[in-house]
């Protein structure tokens, strides 16, 4: 276990803390941990590539930490009403269309190799961005801007979910086309 896979670890174990101070109406003390295991995201890659310390329980363990915290967060949001549900569903369908490509494409012995496009780079940030801006601003009782705000990121974030969705989509086809 290295420096960057338990910063994964402490991202996945600071999932069920948000959700508590969400539950507790603690939005402030959501949005500092949410904040913290955002930078945990930017600091394990940043460490496991600069230390040399990229394992196969890094690539595993990265992907899923940002899943379980991105996937809850987003389910726990819309529960709540600071993010709109129809946005949750997209995340969510988006993550589990790819699980299932993975699984078929393993199942199908197909060799493989995923690499995040640019585009999902760039969706995970705004996913990202739209869970601390809910946060951001329930925290501080923006709600004259919030709404307004969060429909505007909203959109955003779906519209390039829904392009990286599809992007991994494209991808799994050519792998299944070269087996066939």
């Amino acid at each position: 276990m290295n420096i960057p896979n338990l910063l994964s670890l402490l991202r996945i174990i600071l999932v069920p803390v948000i959700v508590i101070f969400l539950i507790q109406d603690s939005y402030a003390k959501a949005l500092i941990v949410f904040t913290i295991a955002g930078l945990t995201d930017a600091l394990d890659g940043t460490l496991a590539r600069l230390l040399n310390k990229q394992t196969q329980l890094g690539a595993f363990l990265d992907p899923l930490a940002d899943k379980i915290l991105l996937s809850t967060s987003f389910i726990s949001l819309s529960i709540f009403g600071l993010i709109p549900g129809w946005l949750t569903v997209i995340v969510i369908s988006r993550d589990f269309i790819i699980l299932l490509g993975i699984m078929t494409l393993s199942m199908m012995s197909v060799t493989y190799e995923i690499k995040p496009a640019f585009v999902s780079k760039i969706t995970t940030a705004l996913q990202i961005g739209t869970v601390f801006f809910a946060l951001f601003l329930k925290s501080f009782n923006y709600d004259i801007i919030t709404h307004d705000l969060i429909i505007i990121l909203s959109w955003l974030t779906a519209f390039f979910t829904i392009i990286s969705g599809l992007v991994y989509i494209f991808k799994g086809i050519k792998f299944l086309n070269r087996t066939a």
